[in-house]
């Protein structure tokens, strides 16, 4: 008998600042100091609690990249930057990664735009790649980020509240928060649904390099959530 395949399920998307906060169990497990390794409700909370606020600053960050170059948000100004958060080995990334990923990338960079990948993705998790692999990775999937970060200890990817795999945001070029959220409408691994769904990332990037305020600035985000280490 053959039993059909399940489709991959995404992170909750009400895993959100307003969610966590009004949790009824978030004050006595902070409280607490709950062991982050045995709560990861408690981190991913954590991670959203810790997200900077649409056209704030955007957090500073300084990490290396895939050829061990540190790279930094102040380098970048002048010029808008996309950060992706991303997993090589998460379905939901597979899916974007078939074409529709690449096609943003390279339209973000033909624009002027920078565009960074960010694995987050802690030693032996899911997703934890060094330098060589990927680069390797970007080749073999023909992808056309300006440059790859890497961030194991999850130091970028909690200040700017990543839950999740992919994880979308612009930044302006005088650094503030134009958009952070999904890449489309549909919350699924299924790369059908990428033509029949609402380009909500890419309708967000079409108005900031056209210079016009950013009509949804925020969306829920979905996909494998974000591999961190149990460090707080």
């Amino acid at each position: 008998m053959r039993f059909a395949r399940r489709s991959p399920q995404p992170v909750s998307a009400t895993t959100t600042p307003a969610a966590c906060a009004a949790h009824p169990s978030r004050r006595g497990l902070l409280a607490a100091g709950a062991t982050l390794a045995f709560t990861p409700w408690l981190l991913q909370c954590r991670v959203a609690l810790a997200a900077p606020q649409i056209v704030a600053a955007a957090p500073a960050f300084s990490v290396a990249d895939s050829h061990g170059r540190t790279r930094t948000l102040q380098e970048f100004q002048g010029k808008l930057v996309v950060l992706e958060w991303t997993n090589h080995e998460c379905p939901f990334v597979r899916k974007h990664y078939g074409g529709h990923m690449q096609g943003l990338q390279r339209e973000a960079t033909a624009a002027g735009a920078v565009w960074l990948s960010v694995v987050s993705s802690a030693p032996g998790e899911q997703g934890h790649v060094q330098g060589e692999q990927a680069n390797a990775l970007t080749a073999s999937r023909n992808a056309a980020p300006s440059a790859v970060l890497l961030d194991p200890r999850g130091t970028m990817g909690r200040a700017y509240g990543a839950l999740t795999t992919p994880h979308l945001y612009i930044v302006s070029t005088d650094g503030r928060l134009l958009y952070a959220g999904g890449i489309d409408s549909i919350p699924s691994a299924n790369p059908a649904d990428i033509a029949r769904a609402t380009p909500v990332f890419r309708n967000a990037l079409q108005e900031a390099i056209a210079g016009k305020p950013v009509t949804v600035a925020t969306s829920r985000p979905y996909g494998c959530a974000v591999k961190y280490g149990s460090a707080a």
